[in-house]
C-alpha cells in the first residue's frame, strides 16, 4: 500500500473508534436521566415507608375483600422516583386516578393509579356482577361504584396509619378523574414536584384481576411520613427548654440575684440544686442515645417492627346457631321499628294548579296503569309489588327486590 492510502485494518479501528465514542456519549446521557433512589431516600428511610405501605395496604385489601367478596391481595410495595415529565411514557394509556387529601394528621395529597380494566371489573363487582363482562368505557355509574371502592379502602388504610403514628389521621372523600397524559385529561391533581415517589402495589382480586396499583407521592411528603415514625411528638430546641422549664419543680427555680451578705452559700446551693434537677441522670440520658442509635442505627425497619395483619373477623347473623350475646344483640336490632311506605306515583304541579284541586279534580301520576308500586323502609327504595286486597284492606304483595345496581343509584 502507499503511504498515503489508509489499510482496511486502519479503517476498522478508525471507525470502531468513532462507534465506541458515541455509544459512551448515548450511555452518559441516559446515566444522566436516570433517577437513583437513595440520592433521594435512604435505605432506613426506604425500609420505613416499605413497612407503612405494607400495613396500612394490607388493612386496605381486607376491606376491598369484604366490599367485592373476593379474595383480595396486595404484595409488598415496591419504591422508584419517576420524573413528572415521564409520567406520559409510564402511563401511555389512559388510566383512573383517585386523589385523596389528607385534613388531619398530615398534609398533602395521595394520588392512586389504577389501569381502566381494572378499574371496569371493580365497578362490576360492586354492582353485583360476577367480574368476568365488565364494561369497556366506564359511566357515571362505575365511576360512582369505585370511588365508593377506594372510599372504603382509604378509610380503612387512614384507620391503620392513625395505629402506626399514635394520633388522628383523617382525609377527604376521594376524587376520581380518567388520568389520559396525551390529551391533558385529569392531570391537575397530580402532584407539583418535578421528582416523585412512586409505590407499587401488586393487587390480586380473585381470578379476575393481577396487576399493579400506583401510588404517586412528593418527595417531601414521603420523608415527612418517615420523620414523623421516627421522630414523634418532635419538637424544636426553643419548644424543648421552654417545656423543661415549666416542667420544673418550684425549688429548682434559683433565687433573685438580690440576696443579703449573709447568703451567698444558701444562693450557690439552690442554683446548683435547680442546675441538677433541669439536667438528666447520666444513666438516662446514656439509654436515651443507645435508643436512638438503635432506632436509627441502619437496622431495617421491617425487623425492627413486626406486624401480624389478618382479615377481620364478623359474626355471621346467619348461622344456625348464635351465642347467648350474640342472640341478644340481634334481638334489640329486631325491635327497632322502621316506617314502611308504599308509593303509588309521583307528579309536579304548580302552586296555581294546586290551589285550583277540587272535590273530583283528576290528579295523573307518572306510573301506568299495572305498574308496580314503590315500598320504600325510612324513605329508601328496597322493592316493589303489586297492590292486593286482603279482606278489607289494601296489601302488597312483593314482586322484586331492588338491585345492588339500583340502590347505589338512588344514593347519588
Amino acid at each position: 500500500m502507499n503511504d498515503d492510502m489508509l489499510s482496511q485494518d486502519e479503517i476498522n479501528e478508525l471507525l470502531k473508534g468513532v462507534n465506541s465514542s458515541d455509544e459512551e456519549e448515548s450511555d452518559l446521557n441516559e446515566t444522566d436521566d436516570s433517577l437513583i433512589l437513595s440520592d433521594y431516600i435512604s435505605d432506613i428511610e426506604q425500609d420505613t415507608l416499605g413497612e407503612i405501605g405494607n400495613i396500612s395496604f394490607g388493612s386496605a385489601a381486607t376491606a376491598l375483600s369484604t366490599l367485592l367478596n373476593q379474595k383480595v391481595d396486595i404484595t409488598t410495595p415496591q419504591l422508584s422516583l419517576i420524573k413528572k415529565e415521564k409520567l406520559e411514557t409510564e402511563f401511555p394509556q389512559p388510566h383512573v386516578a383517585i386523589h385523596v387529601q389528607y385534613t388531619e394528621g398530615f398534609e398533602g395529597v395521595n394520588l392512586l393509579v389504577i389501569k381502566t380494566t381494572d378499574a371496569a371489573i371493580i365497578a362490576d363487582l360492586m354492582l353485583g356482577g360476577d367480574g368476568t363482562n365488565p364494561a369497556e368505557e366506564l359511566s357515571d355509574m362505575h365511576v360512582s361504584a369505585v370511588q365508593e371502592a377506594m372510599n372504603q379502602m382509604m378509610g380503612s388504610a387512614s384507620t391503620s396509619m392513625s395505629t402506626i403514628f399514635n394520633k388522628k389521621v383523617d382525609i377527604s372523600p376521594p376524587g376520581i378523574d380518567l388520568l389520559d397524559f396525551k390529551k391533558d385529561e385529569g392531570i391537575q391533581n397530580v402532584p407539583a414536584d418535578d421528582i416523585l415517589v412512586k409505590i407499587s402495589f401488586r393487587l390480586k382480586v380473585g381470578n379476575l384481576i393481577d396487576s399493579n396499583i400506583m401510588q404517586l407521592i412528593t418527595v417531601s411528603f414521603a420523608k415527612g411520613l418517615v420523620d414523623e415514625l421516627m421522630n414523634p411528638g418532635a419538637n424544636s430546641p426553643a419548644e424543648e427548654k421552654v417545656q423543661q422549664v415549666e416542667a420544673a419543680p418550684p425549688q429548682a427555680v434559683s433565687q433573685p440575684a438580690k440576696q443579703t451578705a449573709s447568703q451567698p452559700n444558701e444562693s450557690l446551693s439552690l442554683s446548683q440544686q435547680g442546675s441538677q434537677q433541669m439536667a438528666p441522670p447520666p444513666q438516662q440520658a446514656y439509654e436515651y442515645e443507645q435508643r436512638g442509635q438503635q432506632h436509627l442505627g441502619g437496622v431495617p425497619f421491617s425487623q425492627q417492627r413486626q406486624v401480624d395483619v389478618q382479615p377481620a373477623a364478623f359474626s355471621n347473623f346467619e348461622a344456625p346457631q348464635l351465642t347467648q350475646a350474640e342472640s341478644n344483640n340481634l334481638n334489640m336490632l329486631l325491635d327497632i321499628p322502621l316506617q314502611v311506605t308504599v308509593e303509588l306515583g309521583r307528579t309536579k304541579r304548580s302552586i296555581k294548579e294546586i290551589l285550583e284541586f277540587t272535590q273530583g279534580s283528576i290528579i295523573e301520576l307518572d306510573k301506568l296503569a299495572g305498574e308496580p308500586v314503590d315500598i320504600l323502609v325510612n324513605h329508601k327504595l328496597i322493592a316493589k309489588g303489586e297492590v292486593v286486597v286482603i279482606d278489607e284492606n289494601f296489601g302488597v304483595r312483593v314482586t322484586d327486590i331492588v338491585s345492588q345496581e339500583e340502590r347505589i343509584r338512588n344514593l347519588k
